[in-house]
């Protein structure tokens, strides 16, 4: 009978271990993806800002090599993150592949003209600014047009803003819940060792000689569950990186490598804060207090 009441209790004992790493590894997870989030924020809001672009239409008399010297005054500017020449023949091209009919059966001539399309970089993408290098193309010699998506350049400046604050704040109460859910687990798992904790304190024990071990086994729980949490991370990061290399996300290691270890630091100190305060309390607690 006893030694069935044993094995009973080793395995309540390792499926409550189990679980309490389970509950870390998720929770730790969960904080590393929001702050892959928080380290990325600026890089998706640039990606978004820079695929805006203004393109001047060139005047059909303008001659190959102006066009060139031209495109190639606008790549030197402090503004340009990149230029691309679009001739009159592949913009009717791309009309007719994105509407599926080509307007030069009925016509008779291509209409379109050469462009150039700019594409700013992000520092440079306001209504403000914009206006600005539309002003400087506007009377170009060479240019007949010049035009931009305004009510987008709008949108990006404005929700940009917004959407880096919700995400800080976010991560702010994702943080604290994170906290909550691992000092929960772990407070469960010495509530079921509390009388063991009220019997050595009885028979002379120390606070900090009882609380050691509860640490320890703890803190490698922390570990095991961080260790988990980094794993997670690095195959969606990878995983990430594959999809959408245009965001490059691993390009700055030395910021992966920091969010990891800060995962994996914070794994060992929650549980190890959750655990001294957990048993702190039970050590407090009066004998008959410990059965409410």
């Amino acid at each position: 009978m006893s030694k069935s009441f044993e094995k009973y209790q080793k395995r309540r004992l390792r499926s409550s271990y189990v679980s309490v790493v389970i509950s870390i590894s998720l929770v730790l997870f969960l904080l590393g993806i929001l702050g892959l989030l928080v380290l990325n924020t600026k890089k998706l809001s640039n990606y978004f800002k820079e695929s805006a672009a203004i393109t001047l239409y060139l005047k059909n008399s303008v001659e190959k090599d102006q066009i060139l010297n031209l495109q190639v005054s606008i790549d030197e500017q402090e503004f340009t993150k990149r230029t691309k020449y679009v001739s009159k023949e592949e913009a009717a091209e791309i009309y007719k592949e994105e509407n599926g009919e080509d307007f030069m059966d009925f016509l008779g001539y291509n209409p379109l003209e050469n462009s150039i399309d700019i594409y700013v970089k992000a520092d440079f993408v306001s209504p403000e600014k914009m206006e600005e290098i539309e002003a400087i193309y506007k009377n170009n010699q060479f240019v007949s047009t010049v035009s931009y998506d305004k009510p987008l350049v709008d949108l990006l400046t404005k929700n940009v803003k917004r959407i880096s604050i919700f995400i800080l704040v976010f991560s702010g109460l994702a943080t604290l819940v994170v906290v909550v859910l691992i000092n929960s687990s772990i407070r469960l798992s010495v509530y079921s060792k509390r009388f063991t904790i009220k019997t050595m304190q009885m028979v002379g024990a120390t606070k900090r000689f009882i609380r050691r071990p509860f640490i320890w086994n703890s803190v490698k729980l922390g570990i095991i569950g961080a260790f988990l949490a980094v794993i997670e991370l690095g195959v969606l990061l990878y995983y990430l990186n594959s999809t959408f290399p245009e965001f490059g996300m691993i390009d700055n290691r030395v910021e992966m490598a920091g969010l990891f270890a800060i995962v994996f630091c914070l794994g060992i100190l929650i549980t190890w804060m959750s655990t001294f305060l957990a048993t702190q309390r039970f050590l407090n607690l009066r004998t008959e207090e410990l059965y409410y």
